[in-house]
């Protein structure tokens, strides 16, 4: 096959998940599954850079009459690539000498970062030299650069290499949960976003932004509703404070289609890094899943971080659990509406988290809390909450919240045990009911502030609305008739006990 016809080929979706798959096989727990996204998306920028050049060649030849010797020149020039690519260190180049890949590769990456400033800190995370210092994991590098120059993937659509990077971190969501690692289940950033609703020119904001699947998904919710142009007018920010889930969350979205998008490194509570003047940034939205019961950031350790007034005028949270910290931070970030996953205990502990509960209700800004099901994350079992904060709230929504009780909406999870997961269906009628905001027996309810008071405050959502508990209908009469007959069956068989022992005592007497 000439290089001509191998750049026509795409690779297909079932074809890169199934290699994914195998790739996921081959590491098992043995190697950081980073090392997979890094190599995958090595392998779509130089597919990605070769199908450029084979298309600028050919163009410069046919259209512009420049000689083959010219325009193999002029094909590499940087007007005609998404990112400047080190032409020796293409796929084909590092595969000829398989022994020196872990060098070719740090190469390759450090040369990446230095031509695209915006590669810095990305690609040349991950250290190959030193992964492959153990000759195991040799040969788990080789395995893999073999599994994957099976695909070509210079015309592979954005959403194919962002569903393999979402098979890939959900697949090993529950290895790395057990470890520390927040993951939220694609369905659950799904019906937030869907809730806080982005519009084009509007400005998201994830100060916990992970590995971005929530701006992410902000984006592909304005490209699905208003166009790709008009997603583009959409501004992403995040800030995340591990470097290498930094590193991982721009190469996300880079193979999402999405190179317009601003994230930075930096714990958030301490030091927001995006400054607006002399102030913090404020944005139209902000979303976020931030860890839960953090601990830390008590009132001493808040007293040092960057405009702490401003940001936490509602008061301090306890040492054990920054939950209110984050809510605080991301409603004084907000210029329209706030989005927050969180654990359901912060609805109803008291002291601190109380004080600044009450605070932040008088001020009239929560509009939805939404009691999610168990068993939905991967690192517990316990139900989780979503709070829907609204700057904005309109008229008719004032000095109300609607109580969501969704603790029955759920499914079966597919692929892994003991788990469950938001369906479809789920999600619509959750967005659904809080479009609607109105009551649903069983499932949601609208309370006054004054009724919130009264239960000193208290957002367990279980206080406000119950589900409806399946009521089995008796037919009496039917069940009367059954009854009977098994009394008749019974004294049939007394009889015939009464029978055989009364014969019995004949014989032995």
């Amino acid at each position: 096959m000439t290089l001509a016809n191998y750049i026509d080929i795409e690779t297909t979706r079932d074809e890169l998940i199934r290699a994914c798959k195998q790739a996921a096989d081959l590491i098992r727990t043995r190697v950081d599954y980073k090392y997979i996204l890094v190599l995958l998306f090595l392998k779509r920028l130089s597919d990605e850079w070769k199908r450029e050049y084979n298309e600028a060649l050919k163009y410069l030849i046919e259209k512009e009459g420049l000689s083959r010797e010219e325009a193999e020149e002029l094909a590499k020039d940087i007007s005609f690539h998404r990112f400047m690519y080190p032409e020796k260190y293409t796929w084909e180049e590092l595969r000829k000498n398989v022994n020196e890949l872990p060098v070719k590769l740090s190469e390759a990456l450090k040369l990446l970062a230095e031509k695209n400033p915006e590669l810095q800190g990305v690609v040349d995370r991950l250290d190959f030299l030193e992964f492959t210092r153990h000759r195991d994991n040799f040969d788990i590098l080789v395995q893999l650069f073999e599994l994957f120059s099976g695909l070509n993937l210079g015309r592979t659509s954005d959403s194919i290499l962002g569903d393999a990077y979402e098979w890939i971190v959900g697949y090993f969501a529950p290895q790395k949960a057990k470890e520390g690692e927040v993951f939220t289940p694609s369905e659950v950033v799904e019906l937030i976003v869907k809730i806080v609703a982005p519009k084009p020119l509007e400005s998201v904001y994830d100060p916990a932004a992970g590995y971005a699947r929530m701006l992410i998904r902000a984006y592909d919710y304005v490209k699905e509703k208003y166009g790709e142009e008009e997603a583009k007018k959409l501004f992403l920010y995040g800030q995340e404070v591990n470097p290498t889930t930094y590193a991982i969350a721009k190469m996300n979205a880079i193979v999402h289609g999405i190179k317009d998008i601003n994230l930075v490194v930096g714990d958030t509570l301490k030091n927001p890094r995006f400054k607006d003047g002399e102030s913090f940034r404020r944005f139209d939205v902000v979303i976020a899943n931030p860890p839960w019961n953090q601990d830390g950031y008590g009132e001493v350790e808040l007293k040092k971080a960057e405009f702490y007034e401003e940001r936490f005028k509602y008061g301090y949270p306890p040492n054990n659990s920054a939950d209110w910290a984050w809510i605080q931070h991301m409603l004084a970030s907000a210029k329209r509406c706030v989005g927050v996953v969180i654990d359901n205990g912060c609805l109803f502990r008291g002291g601190k988290e109380k004080t600044i509960r009450k605070a932040i209700l008088m001020d009239d800004l929560l509009e939805c809390v939404i009691l999610l099901p168990e068993k939905l994350f991967y690192n517990t079992g316990a139900p989780g909450a979503i709070l829907i904060f609204n700057k904005q709230k309109p008229e008719e929504r004032k000095s109300k919240v609607l109580f969501i009780n969704a603790s029955n909406e759920y499914e079966k999870h597919p692929e892994v045990r003991k788990l469950n997961r938001l369906g479809d269906e789920h999600i619509e009628k959750i967005v659904n009911a809080y479009r609607e905001f109105k009551d649903v027996e069983g499932f949601c309810r609208v309370v006054s502030l004054d009724e919130i008071k009264e239960n000193d405050y208290n957002l367990n959502v279980t206080l406000y609305v119950f589900p409806k508990e399946e009521v089995e209908e008796i037919d009496v009469a039917r069940e009367w008739e059954e009854l009977k007959a098994i009394e008749e069956e019974i004294r049939g068989v007394e009889g015939k006990i009464e029978e055989f022992l009364a014969e019995l005592n004949y014989r032995v007497s």
